[in-house]
Order: structure tokens, then sequence, then C-alpha cells
């Protein structure tokens, strides 16, 4: 009998039918039919009605599983014995009854020996249990017969402890006392008919384990007797140690604690520094980072759980992804596909139903059932983001080509690139998969950096591109950028178009024959190097012959910068340059400036530099073999880009230290402040009159050849500044003043952001600017506070004359910050 909803264990069966549940690895109506097989029954009729398909998909004929089954729909609610008479064809000679969904290793050749023995009509199969309250007591005599049921009784009317177990062994000629025409119940109906008419009803007590898996709290207890052995189970996978079985193909870092009894499905990945506590359970495909802690818990397939995750207790749906430092309490129930952000806590009880988001930060002490909490947005900060082949697959690959495709007019052109990784490749195709599908042709890059992409957009030929690439600060991490006609990032408006069709699938799919093509540029890189050497003095750079140490973070870069330097005359000596998918997820920016610094100082070059793999954003190491901050850095471009700037401003964050300002109004040009994000400088940028922007993170823009970031423009632009001017880069930085300024993000709850801003605001004494956040002062002084758009703090930028002074008016405003959120 495998119709049953399980309303109680919800919400694990909330899109998933209860015998489909799984107990140590497997679904727990595998286990009943491996119980029959092992006593010699194979012909088995399964009864179903919620989520049918689902258990046929499963099971199939059978076969699989060493028996033949045969499945009767339940079209509505006929009780238990109604569901059987609804299947009373099939049953022509005597049968067992089971449910599917209860985990028993009891002995059924006994129950049925005893009925046959007996002679008896119907054969209830009792089994003694310590808490009778909950189930059907049957009082019988000493030969077996039965005496009485009681159902549900109070403790004053328990008279034993043996209760029915539904499992019944019964002849054909039970379906005379079964009324087809409407539900009826076994217990409560047939067997006290059988009973007032002294037919032969009897009660077999067997031994053995007989658990109904009702509840959430009885779901965990039977994944303890299992692992305990309490019950007689196929665990599968290999015993590793005493109680402690491991799937196949699954990965353990050496340093790993596991505490017996456990068991770890097939094909997991376990990272370093984790502990998995006793009776921790994992499903197939689980993965869990370095440093969490699993006590007492369930995890179903493939779930994601991020480093420094402590649950106690919990149970966890399949797909769930649980992202970094998660807590979770005792009877924590999480459902299929729910995304938890980083840092949230749960109180204990609590149960989150399927396919809602949790908010980084987020709190959560009450159910989630119907609401979804958290920010639903599918664009972030750097675009569309998350764990590749986890958050981001290739079914949400091709849904959201399909989306952007749809926005476009049918028939246009979008340009395609990505980094050398294979998640970024596989998520490529599918990418360019779904925008044929929506009838948008490709114009594909294949391997291109960031740069080179946004160039090529700007061409005629294109009205927009994407590119796929692995996270700088997560290489298990992939992110899709969109750009609009003129290499910018789409705006706001755009993505929002993209989300609504996403959210609503409202795709246009193109005829056969308007189906998108897909073909390859073959000068896009020599395009974008010679447009690159137009925006600098050639032959002075060639007459300084500077000698550098560049490091290309792996990416594309390389291919395009060794003919330009060639060009300029420049002596290189390349590090990490294009490599495969392994380069990339090795790369560590630290240890490469380090090792670029010496190198420097090792060949006497004139310069060094790292590029990020994207080729976006930029470090540099001067003559001495000092490594530049991104700060200093950018006042040396100031310094000696605005004697040769082509406009009267420079593009700057309102959070840049006011020393850019006094060095830019020396050579009587302006800074524009704009907002902490890049979009915002990229829109500055292409205002008339701005020359050069800069984000003060290693991001620089020429808007005269690129509105967006460029590593290798930047560099040469560099190059060129340095041989115009005659100078040395060290002797540029030496002569910069000091700058004083601190940086430190304050905890706030999103639902305090608000009263934050608003008062400190309204407490300002001082210059205000507005541009973004709350700014008090100006000049070499000030303070700002801005709200972090995807995460539960406010940054908190600082400046003064001194280290002192900085330290003070932070700790001043993170003070006041602090005593209001309290």
């Amino acid at each position: 009998m495998a119709g049953g909803e399980g309303a109680r264990l919800r919400p694990l069966t909330s899109n998933m039918p209860k015998p489909l549940l799984t107990v140590a690895g497997r679904p727990m109506m595998e286990h009943v039919l491996n119980l029959v097989r092992r006593h010699g029954i194979t012909d088995v009729v399964v009864t179903v009605s919620f989520m049918a398909n689902a258990i046929r998909d499963f099971f199939g004929d059978g076969s699989e599983f060493g028996v033949e089954l045969t499945y009767v729909d339940e079209p509505a609610p006929l009780g238990t014995a109604g569901s059987v008479r609804n299947a009373a064809d099939l049953l022509t000679e005597r049968f067992i009854v089971l449910s599917g969904d209860v985990v028993t290793d009891i002995d059924l050749s006994r129950i049925i020996a005893f009925h046959g023995e007996h002679e008896a009509l119907a054969t209830i199969g009792l089994t003694p249990v310590d808490r009778p309250l909950e189930f059907g007591i049957v009082i019988t005599r000493e030969d077996g017969s039965i005496d009485r049921f009681l159902e549900k009784p109070t403790w004053g009317q328990v008279f034993s402890d043996t209760i029915n177990t539904g499992i019944y062994v019964l002849e054909p000629d039970i379906f005379e006392l079964i009324d087809p025409a409407r539900p009826v119940d076994f217990s409560a109906e047939v067997f006290p008919e059988l009973l007032r008419e002294g037919r032969p009803l009897f009660g077999a007590v067997t031994q053995g384990y007989w658990e109904d898996v009702g509840a959430l709290d009885a779901y965990l207890r039977v994944h303890k007797d299992a692992l305990d052995q309490v019950v007689q189970l196929d665990i599968p996978g290999f015993q590793v140690a005493d109680g402690v079985w491991v799937g196949e193909g699954t990965e353990i870092a050496p340093d790993v604690e596991t505490v017996g009894p456990a068991f770890i499905g097939p094909d997991c990945t376990i990272e370093s520094g984790t502990r998995l506590g006793a009776y921790s359970v994992l499903g197939a495909h689980c993965r869990v980072l370095a440093n969490v802690q699993l006590d007492r818990c369930v995890l179903l397939d493939s779930v994601y759980v991020g480093p420094g995750s402590r649950l106690r207790g919990a149970v966890v749906g399949k797909s769930a992804n649980l992202r970094s430092h998660v807590r979770a309490d005792e009877g924590v129930v999480i459902g299929d596909e729910v995304q938890v952000g980083h840092n949230a806590t749960f109180g204990p009880d609590v149960k989150v139903y399927p396919f809602k988001t949790v908010e980084d930060g987020a709190v959560v002490n009450s159910s989630i059932v119907w609401e979804s909490r958290g920010a639903s947005s599918l664009f972030g900060r750097d675009g569309v983001d998350g764990l590749a082949n986890v958050d981001i697959t290739p079914e949400l690959a091709v849904k959201l080509a399909l989306a952007y495709g749809t926005s476009l007019r049918k028939g246009e052109t979008v340009v395609t690139s990505r980094d050398s990784s294979r998640s970024a490749r596989m998520l490529k195709r599918a990418l360019m998969a779904g925008l044929n599908a929506a009838g948008i042709h490709v114009l594909d890059l294949e391997v291109a950096s960031t740069p080179v992409t946004r160039f090529l957009v700007k061409s005629p030929k294109a009205v927009g591109g994407l590119t796929v690439r692995l996270r700088n600060d997560d290489p298990s991490s992939v992110s899709i950028h969109f750009y609009d006609g003129t290499g910018m990032d789409i705006h706001e408006d755009a993505q929002r178009r993209i989300e609504r069709s996403f959210q609503r699938e409202d795709h246009r799919r193109a005829l056969p024959e308007e189906i998108g093509d897909i073909s390859f540029p073959h000068r896009a890189v020599e395009d974008y190097t010679v447009e690159l050497a137009e925006i600098v003095e050639p032959g002075q750079i060639a007459e300084r012959q500077f000698k550098l140490v560049i490091d290309y973070g792996y990416g594309s870069a390389s291919l395009a910068m060794a003919s330009v330097l060639t060009k300029l005359r420049a002596d290189v000596l390349a590090v990490n340059p294009y490599s495969s998918t392994i380069g990339r997820l090795s790369f560590d920016m630290a240890a490469s400036t380090r090792r670029v610094a010496d190198l420097v100082r090792a060949s006497g070059a004139h310069l060094g530099a790292v590029f990020d793999p994207a080729a976006e954003r930029l470090t540099l190491i001067d003559d001495e073999g000092d490594v530049l901050t991104h700060t200093e850095a950018t006042l040396c471009f100031v310094e000696l880009i605005c004697d040769h700037l082509l406009g009267d401003r420079i593009a700057l964050p309102v959070n840049m230290t006011g020393h850019a300002a006094r060095i830019a109004a020396g050579y009587g040009v302006t800074v524009q402040h704009t907002k902490v994000s890049t979009p915002a400088l990229m829109e500055a940028a292409t205002q008339p009159g701005v020359g050069f922007a800069a984000d003060g993170e290693g991001g620089y823009i020429l808007p005269g050849f690129l509105p967006a970031f460029d590593a290798a423009a930047a560099l040469v632009k560099m190059l060129d500044l340095l041989a115009r001017s005659g100078r040395q880069l060290a002797e540029v930085r030496r002569g910069l003043p000091a700058v004083h300024m601190i940086h430190e993000a304050v905890a706030t709850p999103w639902e305090q952001k608000g009263l934050v801003m608003r008062s400190l605001l309204e407490r300002a004494e001082g210059e205000l600017v507005l541009v973004d956040g709350v700014k008090v002062g100006n000049g070499l002084e000030w303070a700002l506070a801005l709200p972090d758009p995807a995460e539960p703090v406010t940054h908190l930028w600082a400046e003064a004359g001194t280290a002192a002074g900085a330290r003070a008016l932070s700790k001043d405003y993170a003070r006041r910050i602090r005593r209001l959120v309290r």
C-alpha cells in the first residue's frame, strides 16, 4: 500500500510520496520489497494514489529489485480495505498486505505459517511496543484468536502492549465484507465485523523491528536504529569501520573525523576539517565543505553544505543549498531545493517548506510555509552568479538564455565568451543553445578576456554580449555577465525584463527555420590590439625599452598582450599565461603578487603587473619591487594622467581618498564622485569630458578606448604615462601624500538598515554628501556609511589627517551604528 501522502512528515513529503523517503540510502518501499523478497514473495501489487507516477518511475516493473510489480490506481481515498478491494481482480489467492512506508524486519514467513496452521480468514501481524497509545491495541486469547480491539486507547484502557502493525494475511473471501461503493477501513470496520460474525480472525504475535515512520522524530529514530542495526536492513555501500558505511565514489579528506555509526552515500565529497558526528546520514551526491560539523543529521540526496556550518538533529531535503556558517538546531527540517544564505540561523523545530529562499544572516525562529523570505532577484552585484553545477546549472543557463533572447529582437546577434575553466565551457554551451532557441545568432569568441568581449560587443555586428567566468574570490562559483551594445553592463531595466521572462517562463521559441546560428570572428583579438595601441604614443614607449614582469593569472589576456608589447619593444617575462582549468583553479592573487615582486627585484625590471584572470583588474609593482596598494596605484594614475587628460574631469567613487581630488585640482582637473558601484562608474565614464575613471580596487577605465575596466589597457597607459614623464613608478609613489583611511563592516540587520541611515542623516554635523550613502565631511576628514545591497552589514569608511584620527572617526561612527542596532 503506497498511496499515502505522509502529511505529518511535511515538508519532506511536500513534493515526494512517503514511500520514496529514504532510510539509510534506500527508499522505505525498497526496504519493504527487499523484505518480502527475502521471504520468497516476488509477485507484488502496489496501490498508488498521491504522486503515483513518481513511484512508478522509480520502481518500474520491479525487475531491478527482484520482484514483479503491478500498479493499481486509487482515484479517490478508499480506506485501507477499500484500497485493497480496488485490486481484487489481481488477488485471487492467499495474499499478504503491507504498508510501503514502514520500516520493519518482522518475520513474514512466521505470520503466513501461523495463518495456514489456524485456517484463518484473516491474520493480523502483532508486535509489542513501548508506547501503544498511538496505535490500535489487539487483545488475543491463548490460541491466538482475537478477543477485542481498542483503537487509539487512553492509558486507562491499555490492557496490552501488542499493536496492529498493518501487516495482514488474507484470503480472497475477505472481499465479501468490503463494500466497493465507499471507503472502508480494515481495523475500524472489516475486522470488527469478522469478530462479530465469529469468523476465523487471528493475531500472530511476532518479534522483530517495526516502526511506523509517521512523524519527523520517528524518521530520525529509525535512522538511529538502522545504523545501530536494531533493525536488519540492507544498507548499501562498504562498511569501512565499525558502524560506518561509505558509498562508491565518495571522497573524504584524510583529516575528516567520522564518529560511528554513520552512513555516507555514493559520490559524496567531504572536505577537510569536517566532523561527522554519530548518526550522521548523507544521501547520494552530497557536498560538505571544510570545517562543517554534523551531529545526528539526515541529509537527503544532492545537498550542499557550505564551510563552517553547524547542524544538529536536523533533516535537510534534496538539492537544498546551505551556504557558509549556517546554524540549525534540533528538530529543524529544511525542504527540497531551499536556498539558505550565509550565516543564517534556524531555531529549534523550525520547518522550511520546499523552494524557499532564506536570506544571508537571517534568524529564523518560526516555520516558513507559504511565504518566500529573502531576495529572489536573479541578478546580483556580479551578474548572475552562484556555485557551478549547484546554483548555476546547465538547465538554469538554458532558461536564462531563453529569457535574455526573448528580450531581444529575433535575428539579432549576441557575443559570447568564457574563461578557460570547464565549468564556464559547459555553461556557455548551454547559454548558446538557449539563445539559438530564441532565434538569436551567436558570435562566439570561445576563450576571451572580459575586455576583449566588451570591445567586440561595441562593434555594429552585435547588440549585446555575455561572458561566463569563475569568480576570483571563489573558484567553485561562476558568474554570468551581460553587456549592452556599448560594451557596458546591462541596465537594471534590462535585468528586470530578463528576470520577468525567467520567472514566468514566458519565452519565445523560434520556428525551426528561425533558430539562431553560431559563427566565430577571425580577427577579434587583432582588432582589439590595433585599437589599444592607438591610445598611446608607441614611439615614446619603445624608446624607454621597458623591462616588465607580468602575471596573467592564467587568463586569455596573454594572447592579446603578446603582440601589443612586442610592438612597443618591451622585454617581458610572462608568468602564468593562458592555461587550462587546473591553472585557473590554482591561481592565488596574493601569492602571485609576492612572486612578481621578487622577480622585479631580481631582474631589475621597470615594472611588475598582476592581472586578475578576467583581465579587468590590475595590481602594480614598482621598479623597486614594492607592491602598490590600489589606493596608491590610483593616485599614481591621477598624478600622471591629469597632465595629458582628454577631458576636464575624472570619475572616482565617493569613498575615494580626498587626496585624489587635491592632486587633480593642481592640474585644473575636477573629480566627479559616483556611487560605490561598478555600473555607476562605467556610466560616468561615458559622459562627455570624463577622461579617466577608477574604482580604487584595481579597476581602471580609459573612456576613449573602452567604458569598462581593462587591466591590459591600464598597463599600456601606465607605460605611456611613464614614458611621457620620464619618471619611474617608485619615484611617483614616493611623491604621494600619506593616506590615512579605514574601512570596516558593521553588522546591521536588514530591517534596521533604513533606521541606521535615517538616524545618521538626522544627526549629521558638518558638510553632507549624499551621492551614495551618508557621507559627513569632505576633503581629508570625512566618514561614509553605506548599506551593503547583498549582505546584512553597513560599510563604513573614514579618512583623517592622521592614522589615529581615522581610527577615532571610524570607531565613533561604528559605535553610533551599533547603538542604533541595539
